[in-house]
């Protein structure tokens, strides 16, 4: 399983780091992985590109495949982070996901080449890994193919977000469900946006809580997927004892949505132990991921074609405030 935390992070003198994709379709042959031709370098790479100032390495990535390809992707399970030096002896480093181009995508896509890529080829797995120019994204396609052949290449996410900064208790004179976000917060708020886009979720469970609803917000408004309100994720459930956390998992599992759970800190290790019990997953290899600062988000990455095979892999993700 791949465990992943990634901080945003813009080129400097001291390194360069990146974000990356490999695009995939299922045919009636089987599974072909899209390789580009970059006309500036002469080679067959996977699309990529480096981060922008401000920007998360899963915005990056759905970027620079946007911008190469001219394909719009959700991110499904990373991959290998590889590292290597440029000629200028500086490191670099690309964080690579996987991404699934349905039937519709695919037949409706016209590519039109531009500065950075002429030319793109969906070839098979083992076509692909002959065409690829470097040894680094070889190292990279082989790793998706053994997903492949354990059936857990199709993924499905469970984002479990933690709200953003809130007013302290302690100087809140009303109900705790009715604490308010700081300044800080909205701003949290705001910046999650892209960062959930990013990995293509199509529902929204939110605690009662005033703190977890305008935590979800912003991503409403810029999506329209009107959020769910659950009182079994709250905080108040969970200090009354009431645990429904399970259903509400069970429920996501069986669904196999790409689905956001925004609740609160003595909820998140239920959200991801009951995610690991749902999925036969040793809880042992996901409850670190649990421990979230404010505004911060973990992404479970669960095998879709049989949920029983586990989750895939974990990585945490935040605004930059």
């Amino acid at each position: 399983m791949t465990s992943r935390t990634h901080e945003a992070a813009a080129d400097s003198p001291t390194g360069v780091y990146a974000a990356g994709v490999l695009l995939w379709r299922e045919t009636g042959d089987g599974v072909e992985t899209l390789v580009i031709h970059r006309r500036r370098h002469d080679d067959f790479s996977l699309a990529k590109g480096k981060v922008d100032p401000g920007e998360t390495l899963p915005q990056t990535a759905v970027r620079e495949t946007w911008e190469e390809t001219g394909l719009r992707v959700a991110l499904a399970a990373p991959l290998t982070t590889v590292a290597y030096d440029l000629p200028d002896g500086r490191p670099k480093e690309v964080a690579y996901w996987t991404a699934e181009i349905d039937e519709a995508a695919h037949a409706s896509h016209a590519f039109v080449p531009n500065d950075e890529v002429d030319a793109l080829e969906w070839l098979p797995l083992a076509a692909a890994r002959e065409r690829l120019t470097y040894d680094i994204d070889r190292g990279v396609l082989d790793e998706f193919a053994a997903r492949v052949d354990a059936g857990t290449a199709r993924t499905f996410a469970v984002i479990a977000l933690r709200h953003a900064k809130a007013a302290p208790p302690l100087s809140w004179p009303g109900a705790d469900e009715s604490r308010p976000l700081t300044g800080r917060g909205h701003e949290q708020a705001e910046l999650l946006v892209p960062i959930l886009e990013a990995f293509g979720p199509r529902r929204v469970i939110t605690s009662s809580a005033v703190r977890c609803r305008a935590t979800v917000a912003p991503f409403a408004t810029a999506t329209g997927i009107e959020p769910e309100v659950s009182t079994a994720i709250s905080q108040l459930a969970y200090d009354g004892g009431d645990d429904a956390v399970d259903e509400t998992i069970a429920a996501v599992i069986a669904d196999r949505t790409p689905t956001v759970l925004c609740s609160h800190s003595p909820v998140m290790p239920e959200i991801v132990r009951e995610t690991a019990h749902a999925t036969d997953t040793p809880t042992d290899r996901v409850m670190r991921a649990s421990m979230l600062s404010t505004g911060e988000c973990v992404v479970l990455h669960v095998a879709h074609d049989d949920p029983s095979l586990g989750i895939v892999a974990t990585e945490t993700h935040g605004p930059l405030v």
